[in-house]
C-alpha cells in the first residue's frame, strides 16, 4: 500500500511541475451589444481560419467596448487567435463576396493581413506560466 500511495504522489507532483498554461484574451473595439463575440484559437497552420478545426472556440456574449476571456489549461506553445464580432448571431463570420469579412474581426499580435490571414504573422508563444493577449476588431 506504501509504495502505491508513494507512485501517486509522485505523478501528482509531475502533473504539477508540467503545468497548463492559461492564455487571456482581450478583445477591444466592439462596436455593440448586439450578438456574440467568438474567439478561435489555432495550434497549428493546417485549417487556420476554419472554426470547425480550431482547438477551441469560446463564444462570449458582446458588449460595447471589450469582453474578456481565458484558454485554459494549454500546453505551453505557439497558438494563433482570431476574434470575431458575430453580431446577427448566426454562428459565423458573413462574409462580402466570399472573402471580405462583413463583421468585425481581428487577430491576435493585431496582425492586419493583406490577403487570406497567415498562421505564422498571428502566433502567439504561450509560457508555462501563461500570457495575455489584446485582440482590436476591425470593422
Amino acid at each position: 500500500m506504501m509504495p502505491r500511495l508513494i507512485s501517486l504522489a509522485l505523478l501528482g507532483l509531475l502533473a504539477s511541475q508540467t503545468g497548463a498554461a492559461d492564455l487571456n484574451v482581450a478583445v477591444e473595439a466592439v462596436r455593440s451589444g448586439k450578438g456574440q463575440v467568438k474567439l478561435m484559437l489555432f495550434e497549428r497552420e493546417e485549417g487556420f481560419r476554419k472554426e470547425d478545426k480550431a482547438r477551441q472556440v469560446l463564444a462570449l456574449p458582446a458588449a460595447t467596448g471589450a469582453v474578456s476571456a481565458a484558454f485554459r489549461d494549454l500546453p505551453p506553445g505557439r497558438y494563433a487567435v482570431i476574434a470575431y464580432h458575430d453580431e446577427n448571431a448566426n454562428g459565423k463570420l458573413d462574409l462580402r463576396f466570399g472573402m471580405f469579412p462583413k463583421e468585425g474581426y481581428g487577430l491576435s499580435n493585431n496582425y492586419i493581413p493583406s490577403g487570406p490571414p497567415k498562421f505564422k504573422a498571428a502566433v502567439i508563444d504561450v509560457p508555462p506560466d501563461g500570457t495575455s493577449s489584446v485582440i482590436r476588431l476591425a470593422y
